[in-house]
């Protein structure tokens, strides 16, 4: 069970939602704007976040850009069909998944308890890795570079730490979209939105990767020093 936050200016939407969730287990707080979304988090830290980023006033994109500044809470976003500039912008703000409206209520809860489900094996995921000046602890959930903690999203540190787990392999979009999102399908713009901010986290000059690099044709591919 887990402390899930439901943010969405639609109340059918939110009613719906809610009861799928209450019906797998989990407590559930909902919030109709961007700023009761943050009064939310503030009074009560949820274990994960459902946000619309089509909200009233302050909008998702700009909670989901705050709510990082603070916290590493996994982030879920609701947005419209074909708003894939949106996505794209959440993904780099640092959210976790997103979900696209119209939308399965089930499905929904089965992405919700995925997430839930990575977030809750992390300290069971092995010893702590080491590669050059790159530090990752599976049970601290932190990662740090020269020395220096990395602000990672809850799906950027399982990224980082899949591909130290398996270096000089060449893994797909698709592979990677399996083996590290837990997903069967999907778009696999996600896969590269989030090698691009690893890349922004980890390499010296992110336009020429030499620890996470590309392979033409396959997909990438991590290089131990």
């Amino acid at each position: 069970m887990a402390d899930v936050l439901v943010v969405d200016d639609d109340r059918t939407v939110r009613e719906v939602v809610v009861s799928y969730l209450r019906a797998g287990g989990h407590e559930v707080t909902e919030a109709g704007d961007g700023e009761s979304a943050l009064t939310a988090m503030q009074r009560r830290r949820a274990d994960l976040v459902v946000l619309d980023l089509m909200l009233p006033g302050l909008g998702g994109l700009e909670v989901c850009r705050r709510l990082r500044e603070t916290t590493d809470v996994p982030i879920i976003m609701l947005t419209a069909l074909g708003a894939e500039t949106d996505r794209v912008v959440g993904l780099r703000l640092g959210a976790d998944d997103y979900v696209t409206k119209p939308f399965s209520p089930r499905e929904l809860a089965l992405r919700v308890d995925s997430v839930l489900r990575r977030v809750g094996q992390r300290a069971s995921r092995g010893a702590t890795a080491v590669d050059g000046d790159l530090v990752v602890d599976p049970a601290q959930h932190l990662a740090t570079l020269a020395g220096e903690p990395l602000a990672l999203t809850t799906r950027e540190f399982d990224l980082l730490q899949f591909l130290l787990a398996n270096p000089r392999v060449a893994w797909s979009r698709e592979q990677l979209l399996r083996e590290v999102w837990g997903w069967s399908f999907g778009d696999q713009s996600t896969v590269t939105v989030h090698v691009r901010r690893l890349r922004e986290k980890v390499e010296t000059d992110p336009t020429h990767p030499t620890r996470l690099v590309t392979v033409w044709g396959v997909g990438y591919r991590w290089e131990p020093r």
